[in-house]
């Protein structure tokens, strides 16, 4: 089931534009290992389930897996061989509105080998460049 949100108060929106770095959610907070984009753009729902599914079969009962985003943005699209002029087309899939540094997903319980191959897998199905991130050391 992708991820959607219940309710918006605009069916539509604009494309606007992703502009400078993350401010917010580019530290790992929830656990222990992360994965940071490098690249900003559009993250869709579908990728999102895609990279969780490659988690869930990874992490399996020993760890937890965090997903830090979440698609609250209507990508509209009007259907191929349509004329001009019949107005903005409609919701075709959600996406996540994605700035560079931002972390997407984070795992704990895992050693740091099975959380690197883990968080690799799922960076080769995102359309962007992803690293891999540990939590920096509290003082």
């Amino acid at each position: 089931m992708p991820l959607m949100p219940k309710r918006v108060k605009y069916r539509k929106s604009q494309r606007g534009k992703v502009k400078g770095k993350a401010t917010r959610g580019n530290t790992v907070a929830f656990g222990e290992y992360g994965l940071q984009a490098l690249e900003g753009g559009w993250l869709s729902a579908q990728a999102i389930e895609a990279g969780r599914i490659t988690a869930a079969h990874m992490v399996r009962g020993e760890g937890r897996l965090y997903i830090r985003v979440f698609p609250h943005k209507p990508i509209t699209s009007i259907p191929l061989e349509t004329r001009m002029g019949k107005g903005k087309g409609e919701p075709e899939y959600w996406a996540a509105v994605i700035r560079p540094g931002m972390i997407i997903y984070e795992v704990a319980g895992l050693p740091e080998s099975a959380a690197r191959i883990c968080l690799s897998r799922i960076a080769y199905k995102m359309p962007f460049r992803c690293r891999f991130v540990s939590r920096r050391p509290s003082i």
